[in-house]
């Protein structure tokens, strides 16, 4: 399995600031990509806390890290318990804190986990499984009602065929449990098909697999990923020393949106570095696909 690319690496490391000795903190440290370079950065005096709540991209990011073993603190857990976290090891304050928004590419490839819909996998998508959310895929399309599905579809995935595909799942769990990707995906190209009437063996309509949207609404709801990046982001704030800076890449407008409204809401305290957020170059969204949704945002305390 190849390294998962970082995004954003050079831009990051240049809006943060780093000095020798420095604390900082890789809330998303997946393959190690953006843990790397700062740990490089910050030297033998400094200290880098690598937290993840997948114990697979812990153990790769070990792997890739090892050299590095003596400045690197790794913690398994959710981010959304950053203080809680940062206490344990004794860490009072940070002068840089990262946080990666994506999901590695290791993740998505790696089978019964139900982040891919190009196969058959359980409906599970829980990215730490065991430490907080404990609701899965399957929980969702076979519990919820036609009504609650709708909503997350358009707002987590904004989904046009919303409605449709909410009542296809309802219908068709009266037969029988919605047990795996391969069956939901079925359920969406059904609707898919009688709207745009496709062939049968093909399942992508403009480009893009009818499945994309609904997957990533059940993913965001599966692990409460807004409500996580609400909750952590008083926290970084709070747990950076003065003149710190933390540094945001997120890779849809719902993300974003809840970044970029929580630094105005607190510019008496921060200053935002980004006034505008950074994107890839063409270069970097022609050689990873999946950067092509990412902006970066900084700001520094005060």
């Amino acid at each position: 399995m190849s390294r998962h690319e970082p995004v954003l690496l050079a831009e990051v490391i240049e809006n943060v600031s780093l000095t020798s000795g420095m604390t900082v903190i890789d809330c998303t440290v997946g393959d190690g990509g953006h843990s790397e370079k700062l740990v490089q950065a910050i030297g033998n005096k400094g200290t880098l806390l690598a937290i993840d709540a997948d114990p697979e991209s812990l153990l790769r990011a070990k792997k890739y890290l090892h050299e590095y073993k003596d400045n690197i603190r790794f913690v398994r857990g959710n981010f959304e318990h950053l203080k809680e976290i940062a206490e344990k090891e004794h860490i009072d304050s940070a002068n840089v804190i990262l946080m990666d928004f994506g999901w590695s590419s290791p993740q998505f490839s790696d089978r019964n986990r139900g982040f891919s819909f190009q196969g058959e996998e359980p409906l599970d998508m829980r990215y730490g499984a065991g430490l907080d959310h404990n609701i899965t895929a399957k929980e969702i399309v076979n519990q919820w009602s036609a009504e609650e599905l709708e909503k997350i579809f358009k707002e987590y995935g904004e989904e046009k065929q919303a409605t449709k595909i909410a009542h296809a799942i309802t219908e068709a769990r009266k037969d029988k449990e919605i047990e795996t990707t391969k069956d939901l995906v079925d359920i969406i190209l059904t609707v898919f098909r009688d709207k745009f009437q496709t062939k049968k063996d093909l399942p992508w309509v403009g480009g893009l697999h009818p499945a994309t949207k609904i997957f990533q609404a059940l993913r965001i709801a599966v692990n409460d990923e807004l409500g996580v990046i609400e909750r952590v982001l008083p926290q970084a704030i709070e747990l950076l020393a003065p003149g710190g800076r933390l540094a945001i890449i997120t890779f849809h407008s719902l993300e974003d949106r809840i970044v970029k409204h929580y630094f105005k809401k607190r510019q008496e305290e921060i200053a935002i570095i980004t006034k505008k957020p950074i994107v890839p170059t063409d270069e970097e969204a022609k050689q990873n696909s999946r950067s092509r949704s990412a902006k970066l945002r900084v700001i520094e305390k005060k």
